[in-house]
């Protein structure tokens, strides 16, 4: 009653692809960076296959497939933006199995992307992983290291 007590809802964000944590610091993007974009992390794949961290839907697949926002049940919204400047590739390198609009569960394939084509036109495939609904989270907490995809959790988020 009267709002005394709500309990905060703990979201869990599973990791999406196998590789190394690291901080958005590293990403040689200023918009990602410097938390322009979202708070969140990034990973530097070592396999070309991202899979959902969490079920929920597809908000919008962007149409060169590189980057994608999805949304937990409980509003909190992903953006997963897959190498850096990729949008110049065209959607050559990558494979969405997921379209805007779609449900998908925890751990579904959502889009596969060829490494090695990424790096060889100069980009790098460093992938932020960032909260694009900020304005709806109390509390973000990121776990650092190497894990594999739908391992563990990548960040655990406390929704207001």
């Amino acid at each position: 009653m009267f709002g005394f007590g709500k309990k905060k809802k703990n979201i869990s964000v599973t990791v999406p692809m196998t590789g190394k944590i690291v901080p958005l610091d590293q990403v040689p993007d200023p918009a990602f960076a410097q938390k322009i974009i979202g708070d969140g992390v990034a990973i530097e794949p070592e396999q070309g296959s991202l899979v959902a961290p969490f079920d929920g839907e597809v908000v919008h697949l962007i149409d060169t497939l590189h980057s994608l926002v999805i949304k937990h049940d409980s509003g909190l919204e992903i953006l997963i933006h897959i190498g850096v400047n990729t949008v110049s590739l065209q959607g050559k390198p990558f494979t969405a199995f997921v379209k805007t609009g779609d449900s998908f569960k925890k751990g579904d394939k959502l889009i596969d992307f060829d490494i090695a084509a990424i790096k060889e036109a100069g980009l790098p495939v460093i992938t932020p992983i960032v909260v694009a609904n900020g304005d709806v989270v109390e509390s973000l907490k990121i776990h650092e290291g190497s894990a594999a995809a739908s391992s563990g959790e990548l960040m655990e988020v406390v929704l207001k």
